[in-house]
């Protein structure tokens, strides 16, 4: 019985050490997929000969962030002035982060805001720099 016992205790403490790592672990791998979605996606977006309105046209409409959500794809429309429109997405400078377009995931939370450094927005995977970041809001 005491033997039992000890047992019982050793796996549940082992657990508790296993669980939140393994939890971590597959985190991580999603944002991985998702920063190698936003890529692929990237990639046939500027491989066409004009900007699409929406990904629909390119056939990545239905497809879902590790979360289950739609990738998120804004096309910034002409404007006099130049510059990107309101709605844009924005860095911690309240800059806007693309000049033709944003693509991110919303990320595990599946809610966002246009400002990075929001606490809804800081789980999103964003393309930022025109394509030269790829990765997590909060470390851009």
């Amino acid at each position: 019985m005491i033997e039992m016992l000890a047992v019982t205790t050793i796996i549940g403490a082992l657990s508790t050490i296993a669980i939140p790592k393994i939890r971590d672990a597959i985190e991580k791998a999603k944002v991985a997929r998702a920063i190698g979605d936003i890529r692929a996606i990237q990639a046939e977006l500027d491989g066409q000969d004009s900007l699409p309105a929406g990904l629909s046209d390119i056939g990545r409409g239905n497809v879902l962030d590790p979360w289950g959500n739609p990738y998120q794809y804004f096309l910034f429309p002409a404007q006099r002035g130049g510059g990107p429109p309101p709605g844009a997405r924005r860095d911690r400078f309240l800059v806007p982060i693309n000049t033709s377009y944003d693509l991110y995931s919303m990320g595990h939370d599946g809610k966002s805001t246009i400002a990075l450094t929001a606490r809804d927005s800081r789980d999103d995977i964003v393309r930022a720099n025109d394509g030269g970041y790829i990765g997590l809001a909060a470390r851009f």
